[in-house]
C-alpha cells in the first residue's frame, strides 16, 4: 500500500501543473518564514517519516549482519554473495515477475487509454454504465476478484500459469490507468483538435499527433502505477497462479513462513537501491524532455 500511495504523490508531483512564477515562489516562502521551528505539523512528519523508512534502515542494517539471527555479531557481505551466486529460484521469480508486470502494464496502458478517449470523445448507448462498470475491479476486495478470474479459467479449461496471471494483472490495472488519463483529458483543450481537423488532419492523424501527445504524462502515469501494482500483487496472483509461474511476492510469502531470509533482507535493499535509481533517471529524462519543449 505505501508503494502505491508513494508512486501516486510521485507522479503527481513530477507531472503537476501549477503556478512556477517569481510571485508564487516569494509567497511560499514568506509563509513557511511565519512558522516556528517547532510545531505540530513538523512533529506530525517527522513520526510519519520515521513510521515509514525505520523498519526500511532495520532490515538494511540487518542485510550487512553475519548472523542469521536477530543478535548483531559482525559486519559481512555473506548474504549478498548468497543473493548473487545461491539464489536461483529467487532471480527465476523476479524475471517472470517482470515478465508480467511489463506485458501487462502495457496492455493496460493500451487498453485503458483507449477508453479513456473513447468515453470522454464519443457519445453513445451505455456510456455511463461502461464509465461505472470500468471501475469495478478496483473497489471489489482482490479475494472476490481473483476467485472470480480462477472460476473463469478453470470453466473455459486454462490452466494457471504466466498468461493467466497477465490476464488478471490487466484487469485490475485497466481502472488506474482510465482513471488517470481521464482526468488529463478533462484538462485537455479541445480547441487543438478542432484546429488541427481545419489544417487537415484526419482524425487518425489528430490522435497521434495531438491527443496522445497532449495526454502523455497520464498515460506515463497510469504505465508506471501499473507496473508497481503488477510487482506487488499477492492474492490474485495466488489465486490465478499454476506451476513454474510463482513470482516474486508469492516467492516472498512462501519463504517468511519459515523465518525471514537474511538474503531477502539483502535482496530489499538492492531493490530499494534500484528503485530509486529509476525514479531518479525517470524524473531526469523527463525534465529534460520538458525543457526541449
Amino acid at each position: 500500500m505505501f508503494s502505491k500511495v508513494s508512486w501516486v504523490y510521485f507522479t503527481n508531483k513530477l507531472f503537476a501543473r501549477g503556478p512556477r512564477g517569481e510571485s508564487s515562489r516569494h509567497a511560499k516562502r514568506a509563509f513557511q518564514k511565519q512558522g516556528s521551528f517547532f510545531s505540530l505539523s513538523k512533529t506530525v512528519m517527522v513520526l510519519v517519516f520515521v513510521f515509514l523508512f525505520l523498519p526500511l534502515i532495520v532490515v538494511v542494517a540487518k542485510s550487512f549482519n553475519d548472523n542469521r539471527g536477530v543478535e548483531w555479531t559482525e559486519f559481512s557481505l555473506r548474504w549478498y554473495r548468497e543473493l548473487l551466486f545461491n539464489s536461483e529460484t529467487l532471480w527465476i521469480s523476479v524475471k517472470n515477475s517482470l515478465i508480467v508486470a511489463l506485458v501487462s502494464s502495457i496492455l493496460a496502458t493500451l487498453l485503458g487509454t483507449f477508453a479513456a478517449i473513447g468515453v470522454s470523445w464519443f457519445r453513445f448507448r451505455g456510456k455511463n454504465l461502461i464509465h461505472g462498470m470500468i471501475f469495478l475491479p478496483m473497489v471489489l476486495p482482490e479475494v472476490i476478484l481473483g476467485t472470480s478470474l480462477l472460476l473463469f479459467f478453470t470453466a473455459i479449461n486454462i490452466e494457471g500459469g504466466l498468461f493467466t496471471i497477465t490476464v488478471a494483472h490487466v484487469t485490475f490495472n485497466l481502472p488506474f490507468v482510465f482513471l488517470m488519463v481521464m482526468a488529463r483529458l478533462d484538462e485537455f483543450d479541445y480547441s487543438i483538435v478542432e484546429a488541427s481537423r481545419d489544417l487537415g488532419a484526419t482524425e487518425f492523424q489528430s490522435m497521434f499527433r495531438v491527443i496522445l501527445p497532449s495526454i502523455s504524462p497520464g498515460i506515463i502515469s497510469g504505465f508506471l502505477m501499473a507496473v508497481t501494482m503488477s510487482l506487488e500483487d499477492y492474492v490474485i496472483t495466488y489465486l490465478v497462479s499454476g506451476k513454474g509461474s510463482t513470482t516474486l511476492p508469492l516467492y516472498v510469502f512462501s519463504t517468511i513462513r519459515y523465518g525471514v531470509s537474511p538474503v531477502l533482507n539483502a535482496f530489499s535493499f538492492v531493490l530499494i537501491l534500484a528503485t530509486v535509481f529509476v525514479v531518479l533517471a525517470l524524473r531526469k529524462f523527463l525534465k529534460m524532455i520538458a525543457a526541449a519543449k
